[in-house]
């Protein structure tokens, strides 16, 4: 059987948890004078969670705030590590999981451009021939030359997902990006995206938007609490979770 751009097999991510937070300098030091140490336990932020996401599929990730939809990406980027499982992606990865990531808000627009291109595998060459139209798609022209610091989270939004989805990578990694900018934004995120996956991208879209999960994604996985609640069909996953939080 032919392997996915993205394989998850029962993947466990664990954190640390101090169970008696100090809460003042005054605190610590009178724990520090006593001896005591802060209580830790460990928890799982997720826990056996196994899917695949082909190329060219949109893969949508559904479930309340804290069900561990973010992490599951920042696994899949290679910023968090596995517990226990395995994680493979394959091919060129573009992650889009927080807004201004990659960029240094002291460079301009147009500077970063190059920066966060370059630390997506883009070559010069690629970077100049689409330039044009990262400027055209996340509409900054007129603030190129202007730092990001003081871009709005539009702005930021429309820049980071222009750059990356021109990267053409293998792997987009999307976290409610375009949830940030207007309609006419989100059309256009959405006609980009399909027009990636015709080229062989595969998306994993974490998303709230249950009508764009049942009409876009071909499969879905709803987590809550870190556990897999139901994989499935995009419009399948859809409807069972919509059920659920009208119950």
């Amino acid at each position: 059987m032919t392997r996915g751009a993205v394989d998850v097999s029962a993947l466990t991510v664990r954190l640390r948890r101090e169970t008696n937070d100090v809460r003042s300098l005054r605190q610590y030091v009178i724990r520090r004078m006593r001896g005591e140490t802060a209580a830790r336990s460990r928890f799982d932020v997720i826990a056996d969670v196994s899917f695949e996401v082909s190329p060219g599929e949109l893969f949508a990730v559904v479930g309340p705030n804290g069900a561990g939809k973010t992490t599951l990406l920042r696994v899949l980027a290679g910023i968090v590590p596995p517990a226990r499982g395995t994680v493979s992606v394959r091919g060129r990865l573009a992650p889009l999981i927080e807004l201004g990531a990659g960029f240094d808000p002291e460079l301009t627009g147009a500077e970063n451009i190059r920066l966060y291109g370059s630390l997506l595998g883009m070559r010069a060459g690629e970077l100049e021939a689409a330039h044009e139209d990262i400027v055209a798609f996340s509409g900054v022209g007129g603030s190129l030359e202007v730092p990001v610091r003081h871009y709005s989270s539009g702005m930021l939004a429309r820049l980071g997902f222009a750059i990356a989805t021109s990267a053409r990578p293998d792997v987009l990694l999307v976290d409610e990006v375009i949830a940030v900018g207007d309609e006419q934004f989100r059309r256009c995120c959405r006609e980009r995206i399909r027009e990636l996956r015709r080229r062989g991208t595969c998306v994993v879209l974490v998303t709230h938007d249950l009508d764009m999960v049942a009409s876009e994604a071909q499969r879905a996985l709803h987590l809550d609490a870190g556990r897999c609640v139901h994989l499935g069909g995009g419009a399948e996953v859809a409807g069972a979770y919509r059920q659920r939080l009208s119950a």
